[in-house]
């Protein structure tokens, strides 16, 4: 099937600390929904699950804001400074951003650690009806065993470098003290959005029992689906298409699309 052309808006937003870069990818007609897209640790707007995803979801008619996270892609700000709390800062101002300049988002999208933050949010942004995690740890803690063998040199001096993915980043105290605020279940328990888990069973960075955890610890309406034959990056292009088709089946019941 031929697909028609989107139109992607590049720009900045103020965020909880930094301006933030983001682009907001529209459909090639009037859209039927805004979203959210929030990417996994350390990744950013561009990559690759982010960029197939929007774009999947603009073609479906779902307009879709992703974005950099603070100290991350092309947005400003010290990654150093950064932790949990911010991250949910910033996408709550990416909601902010869109209902004061085009409509108010009713779906979040987060991908690994990114949809940890986007449950989060969700319970504080009344407008959210819905929420899709890809690949997400329960507890945003998880993360901290990506970094863990830093920790006692952030402790003792206040910093420390670590490698993920080849990349160096800085991490301070913050980091991992914001990771200790939060309490999930009673995140989850409370939460007023529909819910749909993904996840793919062979994940080797995010356990599926991350999946269990968070479907059983939310109410209903919830819903689950296993991301069969896909890594925890969501590597394929047929993976986005795949995806966003199942979102917008599942969504058009809760935001109206």
């Amino acid at each position: 099937m031929t697909k028609e052309l989107i139109t992607i808006e590049r720009f900045f937003f103020p965020g909880s600390m930094s301006e933030l870069a983001a682009h907001l990818v529209l459909p090639p007609f009037q859209p039927c929904a805004y979203a959210i897209y929030v990417h996994c640790f350390t990744c950013s707007k561009d990559h690759h699950a982010s960029r197939r995803i929007s774009a999947e979801l603009a073609q479906l008619g779902i307009a879709t804001l992703r974005f950099d996270l603070a100290g991350l892609g092309e947005s400003r700000g010290c990654f150093a400074e950064t932790n949990f709390t911010t991250n949910v800062q910033d996408i709550l101002a990416a909601a902010h951003y869109l209902q004061n300049n085009h409509e108010s988002p009713t779906l979040i999208i987060g991908h690994s650690l990114g949809g940890t933050a986007a449950l989060v949010a969700a319970s504080k942004f009344s407008n959210i009806r819905a929420v899709v995690t890809l690949n997400s740890p329960y507890d945003p803690g998880h993360v901290a065993k990506r970094v863990h063998s830093v920790r006692e040199d952030v402790m003792l001096y206040g910093e420390a470098e670590v490698l993920i993915e080849g990349r160096p980043f800085k991490i301070r105290k913050n980091f991992f003290e914001a990771l200790e605020n939060y309490n999930m279940g009673e995140t989850l328990s409370k939460l007023k959005a529909a819910l749909l888990v993904m996840h793919a069973p062979e994940d080797p960075v995010v356990d599926i029992r991350n999946a269990n955890q968070i479907f059983t610890a939310a109410s209903h309406p919830k819903s689950f689906l296993s991301l069969d034959g896909m890594d925890h990056l969501l590597t394929k292009q047929t993976d986005a298409s795949y995806i966003a088709n199942i979102i917008k089946a599942w969504a058009s019941r809760y935001i109206g699309v």
